[in-house]
């Protein structure tokens, strides 16, 4: 059955389709596909999912499934939202004046 095993990074794209007997997990793809090798990274280091669902290595693919090796995370997206928003902070609008009773 065809699988196809997926990596992406910057300036790196790869996308390889395999051959694997039924019943094969994720690491028989990835084996089969030599995007590691190519990589020269660790399948420790990475995390894996089936069609942007995320599963462990030995989960069982099928017919047509996209493997994709995806990358740990460089920094948390909220921690730098904040750090943008810090850096480029919105104007903030000029202060209203609060009416006092008795006038209007």
């Amino acid at each position: 059955m065809k699988v196809s095993v997926a990596y992406a990074s910057p300036g790196v794209e790869l996308l390889v389709d395999v051959d694997v007997e039924a019943g094969a997990s994720v690491r028989d793809a990835l084996e089969r596909s030599g995007i590691l090798a190519r990589l020269g990274t660790d399948a420790g280091r990475l995390a894996y999912a089936l069609h942007g669902r995320r599963v462990t290595i030995d989960a069982v693919v099928a017919e047509g499934d996209r493997v994709e090796l995806l990358r740990p995370l460089v920094a948390d997206a909220k921690t730098a939202r904040r750090q943008r928003a810090a850096e480029h902070p919105l104007p903030r609008p000029p202060a209203r004046r609060k009416q006092r009773a008795g006038r209007g």
